[in-house]
């Protein structure tokens, strides 16, 4: 199991990288509603660009607490269970904007991932 928990800390991270920092400008399949990047994505949720920030910032830094966590494990269930927080409401704003059901499967993944290392 313990295996299991760490492999999900390393794809959370690496998820979350992926996202906020590799394709934060750039275009994908997951984005929500009609947004080409992340300042529209959360233009498209109604949501200003301080609150973007702010997620990111916090999603990054529960990304590298899931990876730093391997070796300090204090740090890993707070870090599981905010990021499942965060995620929820990722999810949450898929279904606000109305998108089809396979934009949300990133967020939803996630949120299982950061579920199943929160209750380990």
């Amino acid at each position: 199991m313990e295996i299991l928990v760490t492999l999900c800390q390393i794809i959370i991270a690496l998820g979350i990288f992926n996202v906020w920092i590799l394709r934060y400008g750039k275009e994908t399949n997951w984005r929500g509603g009609e947004a080409k990047n992340m300042k529209e994505e959360f233009a498209a949720y109604g949501l200003p660009g301080g609150v973007m920030v702010f997620i990111g910032a916090a999603k990054i830094i529960l990304a590298l607490c899931l990876i730093v966590g391997i070796w300090i494990p204090f740090l890993v269930k707070p870090a599981a269970t905010i990021m499942a927080i965060l995620m929820f409401g990722a999810v949450s704003m898929h279904v606000k904007v109305k998108d089809p059901l396979q934009k949300s499967l990133p967020a939803f993944t996630m949120l299982v991932l950061s579920l199943i290392v929160a209750i380990s």
